[in-house]
């Protein structure tokens, strides 16, 4: 399992994924879930993936294969799509060929366990910063002010606080300490998914890629927005009235 978030600001696009996989309790291991492609000035890419870990993996490979100079490949690349919709279509073309191709040597039908799902993001000179959802059937659905947001993954524990404290004029500041905080309850609340956490923040119209960090298990922020969020809930529990059994 894994957890991934997507948000979409007035300022830009935020994006947050952890690295762990696991295929049981004894075999836990750490991947990079986020991937990055830019053409300074031109267009910065994010793809967040969720799912099968060799589907995902094998469609990032394509991604990039793709994306080598035009006399290098045969195919359409992402890093010269007109637009940021079809980069989408792109992308949703090439896992639904990797899950297909993959099922079919399988003797398997394409909704079998090589499925996978993804969140992407980014912008393309002239046009705005725009954040899809893409499923494994290749199909995709695009954020919306009714929609400002995607997980993928493991999402029931991290979405409330998300639904509850998600503001499109909040600051990178405010929404990084947001997502640690959706992090942070999913984390506690199922071992399939766990630091570190990558990170990376993209400013509308810089058309390059910004910060991008990897929070450690031992980073002193995440630990005060832990351990500061668990004392906050317990007050706020406590100031509530009791339930009267009269």
């Amino acid at each position: 399992m894994t957890y991934c978030v997507g948000l979409k600001l007035d300022r830009g696009l935020v994006f947050m994924s952890d690295t762990r996989t696991n295929a049981g309790v004894d075999n836990i291991s750490i991947f990079k879930k986020m991937f990055l492609w830019e053409r300074p000035g031109e267009r910065s890419i994010t793809l967040m993936t969720a799912g099968n870990l060799a589907t995902t993996q094998a469609v990032v490979s394509l991604l990039n294969e793709r994306a080598k100079p035009a006399e290098e490949r045969g195919s359409p690349s992402i890093l010269e799509a007109p637009s940021m919709f079809q980069v989408a279509k792109l992308v949703g073309e090439t896992l639904r060929e990797v899950i297909v191709e993959q099922s079919g040597r399988m003797g398997l039908e394409a909704d079998s366990p090589f499925s996978a799902t993804m969140i992407l993001g980014g912008q393309v000179h002239g046009g705005e910063p725009r954040l899809f959802m893409i499923y494994p059937e290749g199909n995709f659905v695009e954020a919306a002010q009714d929609t400002p947001f995607f997980q993928i993954g493991e999402t029931k524990y991290g979405k409330p606080i998300l639904v509850r404290a998600y503001n499109s004029a909040m600051s990178f500041e405010e929404a990084v300490k947001l997502l640690m905080l959706s992090f942070d309850s999913t984390i506690k609340a199922n071992l399939s998914v766990g630091l570190p956490l990558d990170l990376h923040l993209y400013d509308a119209e810089s058309l390059r890629t910004g910060q991008v960090r990897r929070i450690e298990r031992d980073d002193p922020f995440y630990e005060m927005i832990s351990s500061g969020w668990g004392e906050a809930l317990r007050a706020a529990f406590d100031g509530l009235p009791a339930y009267s059994l009269k």
